[in-house]
C-alpha cells in the first residue's frame, strides 16, 4: 500500500486525485492539503501529488525531498534551471524520487512522442496550446516539454533554426520561444487542454493534434506515476519513461 497525500486537494486536477487515489486498491489517501493547510500534514504520506501554482511548488518539492518523501509533481513552469535546482537538492537524498510530469494523458504523452520523432525530418515546427482562460500560466507545461524535445531532436540532426523571416512584431503575434521553437498560447472559455504541433517542408505540413475535454484522462497515468516513483530515485521528466515510451 502507497501512502499518498495530495497538495491542491481543492483544485480540479487536485479534487479528481483525490477521488482516483481514494479509488485505487494499492494507493492510501492519507492526506488532501488546501491554501491554509501545513505542508507537514504530508509526513505520513510516502508520495507527494503537487497540483498547486508555479509560484509555490518549487518549495513544496524542496520540503518533501527534506523529509525523504518521493513526489509526483504535475504542476507546470518548469524550466531547465528548475530541473536543475531539483537534481542539486537531490544529491543530498539520492533516495527521493521526483517525477516531473507534464501532462498525465497517454495520449498527450504519445503526442509528445511522436513530434519528437519527425521534428528531424521538417525544416518548419511551431506549437499551438489552447486552454481554458482559468488557466493561470502560459505556455502550457505541455508545450513547453513538448519544445524541449523538438528543439533537441533537431540539435541532434542537425537542423539549424526554424526559417522565419519576421522583421516587425510590435505585438508579439508570433508568440514566445522555448529553446528556438515557437509556442503559441490561445485562452478561450468551453475549452479544457488540447494543442497542435505543426511541421512542415516544402509542398507539405504533418499536423499533430491531441485534445483532452475531460480531465479523466489524466488519472491512469497519474497513478502509474505514483507506483513509478517509488521505485525510481532521482530526477524523471515526461510520462513517456511511466509508459517505457523513452
Amino acid at each position: 500500500m502507497i501512502r499518498v497525500g495530495v497538495i491542491g486537494a481543492a483544485g480540479n486536477m487536485g479534487t479528481l486525485a483525490c477521488e482516483t487515489v481514494e479509488q485505487s486498491a494499492d494507493l492510501e489517501l492519507v492526506a488532501q492539503i488546501t491554501e491554509g493547510d501545513s505542508i507537514e500534514e504530508l509526513e505520513a504520506a510516502d508520495v507527494a501529488v503537487d497540483f498547486t501554482q508555479p509560484g509555490v511548488v518549487m518549495e513544496h518539492i524542496a520540503w518533501c525531498i527534506e523529509h525523504g518523501i518521493d513526489v509526483v509533481v504535475g504542476t507546470s513552469g518548469f524550466t531547465r534551471e528548475r530541473l536543475d535546482s531539483i537534481e542539486q537538492q537531490l544529491n543530498a537524498t539520492p533516495e527521493v524520487g521526483v517525477l516531473v510530469v507534464p501532462n498525465f494523458s497517454i495520449g498527450a504523452a504519445l503526442m509528445m512522442r511522436f513530434a519528437a520523432e519527425a521534428a528531424s525530418f521538417f525544416e518548419s515546427a511551431e506549437i499551438v496550446e489552447l486552454h481554458h482562460p482559468s488557466k493561470v500560466d502560459a505556455p502550457s507545461g505541455t508545450s513547453i516539454r513538448t519544445a524541449q524535445l523538438i528543439s533537441a531532436a533537431r540539435a541532434a540532426a542537425g537542423a539549424g533554426p526554424v526559417p522565419d523571416a519576421t522583421a516587425d512584431d510590435t505585438l508579439g503575434a508570433r508568440g514566445g520561444r522555448v529553446e528556438g521553437i515557437p509556442v503559441h498560447s490561445i485562452r478561450v472559455r468551453g475549452l479544457v487542454a488540447h494543442q497542435e504541433v505543426l511541421l512542415g517542408n516544402p509542398g507539405e505540413t504533418l499536423t499533430l493534434r491531441h485534445d483532452m475535454p475531460d480531465r479523466v484522462a489524466a488519472m491512469p497515468g497519474l497513478v502509474a506515476s505514483t507506483r513509478f516513483v517509488v521505485d525510481h530515485p532521482g530526477l524523471t521528466v515526461g510520462l513517456e519513461h511511466v509508459l517505457g515510451l523513452e
